[in-house]
């Protein structure tokens, strides 16, 4: 009757043996390290120069624990503080001889102290958010009039191409603030050109204006598609930003929206402001324009002479100059994806660009008229330009599908798709808003979170075992599990904790426990009700678990609202409150049941149980369990 098969005691095995594996990371601690990331997204971080960190510090006699290449990044774990920032030093003079045009950023930062074999089962700690780990936070304004103002050019250069197109004369098309206008010679010619605006432009309104003779065509912006143009620059810029911080691989980054045109960007474990707003700095802008083949262009790019007008000069990845021509083709917005692939025919190392429909309409133009000519793709960080990649246009492109090819291997057609991937700001932003939580007031913070779980396990433990004496036990043992378990799932989800997420830990014990208690009571109700221990034991579990699994699913309910409509510190709550309530049905039903079967099931003659005092109804004498008969 209370016995369980191997299988379910094997489940429980694995179980408890997945939780400590996975939770031991998390009482390692974490190191002082350096950490040598790109500051341009041209320049790539590599075994080479991994060696060269290793060389540089071994020549300063500076020995670290251990020098690894993760994400992207070089990481120097060191013992001391006082290792970390020696080594800090020699590496920013070694790697970075001019301070104003750096190549790389060497940061301060925290990482894990786990054994390489724990590392080796992909066991890792879970992150700490800004509240327990210390780091930077960074409150961003994102120029929404800049952005109005980029989307009027955009639509500008549009209508210029539909009278193309159509082949309407016209005075000239400019911008006059958030607006445009079309100028004309006479009126029908101006009700044509509105037409045109009104039935291909849908984010335009549009009206005729007289002036003196002339005609005017003025378009703006319609109120509702300023509104999305505010609302996906600030997206966009999001996106930007969590694809750059995470290719660096520095922390954990929060980045989330505040308002209408806010951004929060935090970044635990960072420890120093000033390299934190270098990776910030690392948003790029692309572009795409043509090579000037010119005569004074070549001598330009020799040195031999000035560049012409019209064009500019940037280097290639490979120290190269190339002048190109100042006019704008594409932007990044008009990029969808970017993918490294290979040609079918030569097999070469390629990378295949997806453009939008607006962006497919201008390639296949610009194309189609220069074919034999090269195109450049520029890649602009802090307003330093560079050439991605400049290949030769072979034939008119059309359908938005783009492959760029040549002489490249495969990393680099790799790195070149992760750079056009990365995007571009939709509008530039300022800080306006920055603090620095210390390590010292994370580790506080994260003792106190401890001491308030620890205290709340204790003292739930002693009364269980007081009150429900051996089943106490077992339920204390349970509650154990639930949290081991609990800091399991959270360490693989590599989820990031935070005081929100302390305290879903404490209402999880308190969930976890309540369930224990409701099939406690119950075995005590049957041993009432005169039932033989063995079928108190077995009514009290089968009998619980649905009003257990009831009340545990109107709260995950709950738990899974939040989550979808929380935010920030609501997350952090939701997402350790739902866990905690999952494990918890796992723990205090199905693990604490064995247990008990493991103690009382294979007694045939069982006569008593060890749960306390069971009070007889009716005013009968209280008699203890430890003496209660079949």
């Amino acid at each position: 009757m209370n016995r369980y098969p191997v299988w379910k005691y094997a489940i429980i095995v694995i179980a408890l043996l997945v939780g400590v594996v996975y939770t031991l990371p998390n009482f390692f601690g974490e190191a002082p390290a350096v950490q040598v990331a790109s500051v341009k997204a041209t320049v790539t971080v590599d075994s080479a120069l991994q060696q060269r960190v290793e060389s540089v510090l071994a020549d300063a006699d500076v020995k670290p624990l251990s020098i690894a290449l993760e994400n992207g990044s070089i990481r120097a774990r060191f013992d001391k503080e006082d290792e970390q920032l020696k080594a800090k030093g020699v590496l920013e003079r070694a790697l970075i001889p001019d301070s104003n045009d750096p190549s790389y950023v060497v940061a301060l930062n925290l990482i894990s102290r786990s054994p390489a074999w724990l590392t080796a089962l992909h066991a890792k700690p879970m992150y700490l958010g800004l509240d327990l780990r210390g780091g930077v936070h960074f409150t961003l304004q994102v120029d929404m009039q800049a952005a109005l103002t980029k989307r009027t050019e955009a639509l500008t250069s549009d209508v210029r191409l539909a009278l193309r197109d159509k082949k309407i004369r016209h005075g000239g098309v400019n911008r006059e603030g958030q607006s445009l206008e079309v100028r004309l010679q006479d009126e029908a010619t101006a009700t044509t050109v509105r037409n045109l605006i009104v039935d291909t432009m849908p984010d335009l309104q549009a009206n005729v204006v007289s002036t003196g003779g002339a005609y005017l065509v003025r378009a703006n912006i319609k109120p509702e598609s300023l509104r999305s143009v505010q609302e996906q620059a600030l997206k966009q810029n999001i996106t930007t930003l969590h694809n750059r911080i995470n290719e660096l691989g520095v922390a954990e980054p929060v980045i989330q929206q505040q308002g209408s045109d806010r951004i929060v960007v935090q970044l635990p474990g960072v420890q120093d402001p000033a390299q934190a707003k270098d990776i910030l700095g690392r948003t790029a802008t692309l572009e795409v324009r043509m090579v000037d083949d010119s005569s004074d262009a070549r001598a330009a790019e020799m040195g031999a002479g000035p560049v012409p007008f019209g064009s500019e000069k940037y280097s290639d990845p490979h120290g190269q100059s190339i002048v190109v021509k100042k006019q704008v083709i594409l932007t990044g917005e008009n990029l969808n994806d970017a993918q490294p692939g290979f040609d079918s025919q030569t097999h070469e190392a390629t990378v295949n660009l997806t453009l939008d429909g607006k962006g497919a309409n201008i390639f296949k133009q610009v194309t189609s008229e220069n074919i034999g000519k090269r195109m450049a793709i520029l890649l602009f960080e802090k307003g330093k330009g560079q050439v991605v990649t400049a290949p030769v246009i072979r034939s008119e492109i059309g359908g938005g599908r783009v492959q760029i090819s040549g002489s490249m291997s495969t990393k680099e057609a790799s790195d070149t798709s992760l750079l056009l991937r990365a995007g571009s700001l939709a509008a530039p932003m300022e800080i306006i808003e920055e603090y620095t939580i210390g390590p010292s007031m994370g580790k506080e913070n994260v003792e106190a979170g401890i001491k308030s779980i620890v205290g709340g396990f204790i003292a739930i433990a002693v009364f269980m075992c007081i009150y429900y004496m051996v089943f106490g036990v077992v339920s204390t043992i349970a509650l154990g599990v639930n949290v081991l378990l609990l800091l399991a799932i959270l360490s693989m989800l590599q989820a990031t904790l935070t005081l929100p997420g302390i305290a879903a830990m404490a209402l999880a014990i308190g969930v976890a426990i309540d369930s224990n208690v409701l099939i406690n009571e119950r075995v005590r109700e049957e041993l009432r009700a005169g039932a033989s221990p063995q079928a108190a034991i077995h009514a009290g579990y089968e009998h619980a678990w649905h009003t257990i699994l009831d009340s545990n699913v109107t709260t995950l309910i709950v738990g899974l609202a939040l989550l979808a409509f929380g935010s920030g510190p609501v997350r952090g709550f939701a997402v350790v409150h739902c866990i905690g309530i999952l494990t918890s049905m796992f723990s205090a039903v199905f693990f604490s049941r064995g247990l008990v079967n493991l103690w009382y099931g294979r007694r045939k003659k069982l006569k008593s149980v060890s749960i306390g005092q069971v009070w007889k109804p009716e005013g009968e004498d209280v008699r203890s369990v430890a003496s209660a008969k079949r």
